[in-house]
Order: C-alpha cells, then structure tokens, then sequence
C-alpha cells in the first residue's frame, strides 16, 4: 500500500494545497479526512497529506489502483466505509472512461453524510500552481454579486465570437448553488472553485464549443480552439452536434446518447474565477473560467430540486462570453459588467 508521507513533492504544490485544505475545506484539527487519489496525481496528493499532518486532522489516504483495477467498475467498498465515518473528503484522481458510476457512488456517501468534499478530478501540477491560488474570499464575493442577478431572472441569454447564441429559460422551482471554493456541507464542490450553477428550465439555441468538453474526453481531445464542437439545442435536448473533427463529434455523440436522458441539458453555469483567464485543455480548471459553461445529463437533482435523472454528466465549455440576464448585461466579451 502507498504511504503518501514517503511520496517527496515539489514545494511550490504546498501554497495550493494549504488553500485547499484552510481556505476552501476549513478543516479543523479534530476532523477526520478521507482523502482519495490515484498513481497520475501522486504527487498533489501527497502535498495534500502533508497539509493535514501539518493541520494535525486525522486521515486516511487511498491510493485506486492499490484497491483495484482501473477503470473502476465501482468505487471500492473500502473507501466507501471510510467515508461514513469523515467529516471532509478530497478526491484527487484522473478520471478514466466508464468510471461516472464509481464517483457517483462516492458522491451518494458525501450527499448522505453532508461530508464537506472536495472534488479534483483530473487534477494536475498546472492548476495548482494557477486557480488552486485564487483568492477564494473574492471568488465568493463576486459569486454572491452574479447570484443577484441570476437567481431572479427568467431568461438568460449568452453569446460568443465564435458564433453561440444561446437562451435559458429558468425554472424558478430549482435552486442556483454556488460553488465558489468555499466548500459547505450544504453542496460539495470542485476544486479549484468559482462557479453559480443550476437545472435550467429549457435551454434553446446554438453553444459553440472551442473550449473543452468534460470527463475522460477532455484528456483525449483537449483546446478545441481549432476545431469547435458546435452543438445545436432544442427544447433542451441536443439535436445536433458537428465538428471538423468526426472523432470528437462521434465520441461526444454517442456519450451523449448512452440513456435517455443523457442529450438532456442538467447544468446551466457561470464561472467566477477571476485567476482563471483562458483555456488550458483542462475541464476542472476551464470551466471555471468567467463566462457560460452548460452540461448534459445527471443535473445533480439532489442540489438543485430537479426530479429527473441521467447515468452521465459531460461539461461544455466556450471562450469570450457576453451574459444578459433578462435585460441586464453581467458581462461583455469575457469581462464581467456588475
């Protein structure tokens, strides 16, 4: 079994990891963590570790492909048992292809538990030195000033350069959360943080996406920035998607067809990390980035009241928004307006 206390790190993990573990989790020293990572981020997670040794909170740290093979078929029992006796939890991992059902199992504890969770899929070197640095107490601030707008507004239209021209109708039976790093037990978040996000109502138009696409697709093709995925949407399901790239459109196609739910549009999100500026082919940093990202499949119901549900979950994101949330503009060509 690896023993993360044995790992060596490069110090300039450590500011990052400070701020993961103070600022965002508030852990305290009485609190026991489970933290959960896999060979590909070794190296953070044992920065990790060293933080909460330093903290002095208990821990226990597991290491997948220790447990079992990769993919997972499911998150081992394990770490599941581990997990109903913590307070906090921190999942630093690289996702690999059909593993949504073992993080969804972990997920379902965290939910259950009201465990504070820290969720760094696909963490990497690159955005610990760049959005795990934020200064999460403005990241919040500036969350709390777009959830001013946007939780009153019935219709939220988002256009780029590039060509999206996309309206969102709000079903005001849903709640907007806001996952700003500031991590609660109310709703776990991703790290590095700063978005507002809800279950829109019904989402119409055209998103073109010369970001990033979400989960294992996201290592496979990274900056779409040469050859969008343009998706067309109606009644909030997806209808079309084409790509100079019939690789990414096929693989994105099919992911988005594995139930009947999956072509269905679950997350509507503005990102507020203000250290985030542009793409870096990486969905758990880029769709942080200011501007409209959206999902397709599981709506997370749990969080936002929605009654439906989706076996998948796969991130979109787009480059130089301008936001108008009814007829007040929140941001112009990337910057924010309020």
């Amino acid at each position: 079994m690896t023993d993360l206390a044995q790992v060596p790190f490069d110090p300039e993990l450590a500011p990052g990891a400070a701020n993961a573990v103070h600022a965002c989790l508030r852990i305290q020293p009485h609190e026991k963590v489970t933290l959960i990572a896999d060979h590909a981020c070794l190296e953070i997670a044992a920065s990790l570790a060293a933080a909460l040794r330093s903290l002095g909170a208990p821990h226990r740290a597991f290491v997948l492909e220790d447990l079992a093979a990769r993919p997972l078929t499911g998150m081992p029992a394990t770490v599941l048992e581990d997990l109903e006796t913590s307070r906090v939890s921190i999942f630093a991992v690289v996702a690999q292809a059909n593993e949504l059902r073992s993080r969804m199992q972990m997920t379902d504890v965290v939910n259950r538990r009201l465990i504070r969770h820290a969720h760094m899929v696909n963490i990497e070197k690159r955005i610990m030195l760049e959005g795990m640095r934020a200064d999460y107490a403005a990241v919040d601030a500036l969350s709390l000033r777009v959830l001013e707008f946007t939780r009153p507004a019935k219709l939220i239209r988002a256009t780029t350069p590039a060509g999206t021209d996309l309206t969102a109708a709000m079903n005001p039976a849903y709640k907007w959360l806001k996952t700003s790093g500031i991590i609660s037990e109310n709703t776990w978040g991703n790290l590095p943080g700063g978005e507002v996000w809800t279950t829109p109502g019904e989402v119409n138009g055209v998103f073109v996406v010369d970001g990033v696409v979400g989960d294992y697709l996201c290592a496979k093709y990274g900056d779409l920035a040469a050859t969008p995925l343009t998706l067309r949407i109606r009644e909030n399901r997806l209808v079309e998607a084409h790509s100079a790239d019939k690789a990414l459109e096929d693989e994105f196609w099919r992911y988005t067809h594995t139930d009947e739910n999956s072509d269905l549009v679950g997350e509507f999100a503005i990102g507020t990390n203000l250290g985030v500026r542009d793409v870096i082919g990486n969905i758990l940093q880029d769709e942080k980035i200011p501007g409209v990202h959206i999902a397709f499949g599981n709506p997370y119901g749990d969080h936002t009241g929605a009654q439906w549900y989706s076996s998948t979950h796969i991130d979109v994101v787009g480059r130089r928004f301008s936001i108008w949330a009814d007829d007040r503009c929140i941001m112009r060509d990337g910057e924010f307006t309020l």
